[in-house]
């Protein structure tokens, strides 16, 4: 990876979800607005100060670049486009997720 860029792998969605009152809603069914993304990081480049490889990351899948390296599909990241940080390597800290 080069510069500020993040390499991502773009988290499994289950498919079909269930709402909070209980409604099963199908995998095929439409997101109304703009939704954000988890994934997490796989590479990071040199001046990437924020992230470290395992943290997962909040994106907007609008603002992605797609790649794909030995047949499993990456997303490439600025930095930047990063919305929040969810790292376990906090431990207990209350500032694990942070944006």
């Amino acid at each position: 990876m080069l510069h500020d860029r993040v390499l991502v792998a773009l988290d499994k969605e289950a498919g079909e979800r269930k709402s909070s009152g209980g409604i099963l809603i199908p995998a095929t069914a439409a997101m109304g607005g703009k939704r954000l993304a988890w994934c997490r990081v796989v590479g990071i480049g040199s001046l990437v100060r924020s992230v470290q490889v395992d943290d997962r990351v909040l994106f907007d899948p609008e603002e992605k670049a797609e790649v794909e390296v030995n047949g499993e599909l990456y997303i490439v990241l600025r930095e930047r486009d990063i919305h929040a940080v969810a790292a376990d390597r906090l431990g207990d800290s209350p500032t694990g997720l942070y944006l």
